[in-house]
Formats: structure tokens, C-alpha cells, sequence
């Protein structure tokens, strides 16, 4: 018997790419689909891919996620995280598969006192987390069987993230100043693939609840503001002989962007828990992971 297959549109961001090195449950295949492979707004290519690969779970990792380049770039930014969401929605449903779509606290206002559960109202304050609520809603109207998975922070080995980021300017600069009053719960792009193949285990395993499908949020275990986040970045390289700058706590409006950031992005994780039994790990444990990869031992 073959095995089931994981197909995964997105295959060269920083998800997509955790995907591929990840290792697969027994009985399944992933497979990876970069852009040039197939573009996620070119309906055509969509269709072909999944008829050619017959997937029991498509993963769509695929987005416009330039935060600030997308309050001058709606058109490019909707297209991508709306009409193509919509698109492999359609493919996947139209070909029997269940999709797994990715989404962001980014659709929340960060205007909350507690963690934002699944069924809080959403108002996103700029174009990516506009486009990625529509995204969402597209993918809704176009496959019964889904799974919208909110995700934030994400950060690992590939791609840029805040974790790559802070230490290059870490090697590059004395000292750092870092924005203090906006909190959220940072993601391993590891921790995540492996919940994404985790729930499309349980999916495709021919498990039909429909309490299994719907919206559901996944981020590593504490919430944290952006410069503690920071701080322990530099407290882990510090011990493996990597940059350890001074760093001063700055307010969002000591640093102006052209995207408002909600203060407050923290996801409530509960539900996921509750139905898929997955239990996120603390964030700096997935750190010490992604540090140990990225820099030399002391």
C-alpha cells in the first residue's frame, strides 16, 4: 500500500521548508511544492498538482507575510492571502482531500486582557492581517473539511525571522534597542510542522468528526513582549559563545512602521489540546533548539 501523502503548497518559506526536513508518521509521504512549482493564485497549476500527487491532506503554507511592504502592496498581498487561500481551498476540497490552511494572531486588534480564543471577534489594523482574515473566510466557503490553524511569531533555521535577525544585529552592533510593549507567544516553525503532521495524522486517518475540523491556534507555551524575547535570544547565544549586545526596552512609539502591530497577540491554544491531545512546549526550550542549529558550541 502507498503511503498517504502531505502535499504542501509554500514549499520554500520558512514553514514549508520545516515541513520537508521534517520527519514523516508512519504510512505518510510529504512532499513540497515551491512557488515556481506552483502558484498558489494560477488555479491551473493548483489542480494539476494535486491531481498529479492525490493528497489525503494539503497544507497551505504559501503567503504574503512582508507586514509593512503590504500597506502599499494590497493587491499583490489579497491576491496571494485571499484569492490563492481560496484557490488550493477548492483544489483540495474538489479532489477529496482535507486542506490545512495557515493563519495569523495578526487578525486579532490586540485589544484583550486575557489569550484570544478561536471564537473572539477579529478586526484585523492593517493589509496582511486584513488579507489573511479573508483568507480565511475564503477558505471556509470553499472546503467543509479544513483546518484554519492561526499561528505568531514564527521563528526557526530557514528563512528571515526575529530570532535571525536579532542575531545578526546582535554581531553587527553594541547595542540593541527593542520594542517592549507589544506581546505575543513566539512559534518554533519545528514545533509547528510537527503539530501540522500531527493533526493531518488524525485527519487522514480516516477520523470524520466534525469537531476536528474548524479554526484552531498553535504557538510555543508563554507569552512574552518582544524585547524579553530578545533578551533571551542573547542570554542563549551569550552561552554559546554567540553576540550578546546591551538592550535597551523601547514603546512601539519610539518605532514606527508603516503596519500597526496589535499590543496584545497572545493565542489562547486550549482547544487544540482539548481535540487533537497536542500540548505546545515552551518557547524557549524550541529556542535552545533553533540556537543550538544556528550557532557554534561555546
Amino acid at each position: 500500500m502507498s503511503d498517504k501523502v502531505l502535499l504542501v503548497f509554500g514549499g520554500d518559506g520558512q514553514l514549508g521548508r520545516a515541513l520537508a526536513k521534517a520527519t514523516a508518521p508512519t504510512g505518510w509521504a510529504i512532499v513540497t511544492l515551491s512557488r515556481a512549482a506552483a502558484d498558489i493564485t494560477n488555479a491551473d497549476q493548483v489542480a494539476r498538482a494535486i491531481g498529479a500527487h492525490e493528497p489525503a491532506v494539503v497544507v497551505n503554507a504559501a503567503a504574503y507575510t512582508a507586514v509593512d511592504k503590504a500597506e502599499s502592496d494590497s493587491d499583490a498581498a489579497f491576491r496571494i492571502n485571499e484569492t490563492g487561500a481560496g484557490i488550493v481551498a477548492k483544489a483540495a476540497s474538489d479532489a477529496q482531500a482535507t486542506v490545512i490552511h495557515l493563519s495569523t494572531d495578526y487578525v486579532f486588534d490586540g485589544q484583550a486582557s486575557r489569550p484570544w480564543r478561536e471564537d473572539d471577534p477579529i478586526a484585523p489594523l492593517g493589509v496582511y492581517g486584513a488579507s489573511k482574515a479573508g483568507g480565511e473566510d475564503a477558505v471556509r466557503e470553499a472546503a467543509r473539511r479544513h483546518v484554519i490553524l492561526r499561528t505568531s511569531w514564527v521563528f526557526g533555521i530557514d528563512r528571515n525571522n526575529f530570532v535571525k535577525t536579532m542575531l545578526r544585529f546582535g554581531a553587527e552592533r553594541p547595542a540593541l534597542k527593542v520594542v517592549a510593549d507589544q506581546v505575543g507567544r513566539p512559534t518554533s516553525a519545528h514545533d509547528l510542522a510537527d503539530a501540522i503532521l500531527a493533526i493531518a495524522g488524525k485527519l487522514g486517518g480516516g477520523v470524520s468528526t466534525a469537531k476536528l475540523y474548524g479554526t484552531f491556534h498553535f504557538a510555543n507555551q508563554g507569552a512574552v513582549s518582544w524585547y524579553e524575547f530578545a533578551r533571551e535570544i542573547f542570554a542563549q547565544s551569550a552561552q554559546r559563545g554567540g553576540p550578546s549586545p546591551d538592550l535597551a526596552a523601547i514603546p512601539t512609539s519610539d518605532y514606527p512602521t508603516p503596519a500597526k502591530r496589535p499590543a496584545y497577540s497572545v493565542l489562547d491554544c486550549d482547544k487544540l489540546a482539548g481535540l487533537y491531545g497536542i500540548e505546545p512546549r515552551p518557547w524557549q526550550a524550541a529556542l535552545a533548539d533553533v540556537l543550538d542549529r544556528l550557532l557554534p558550541k561555546a
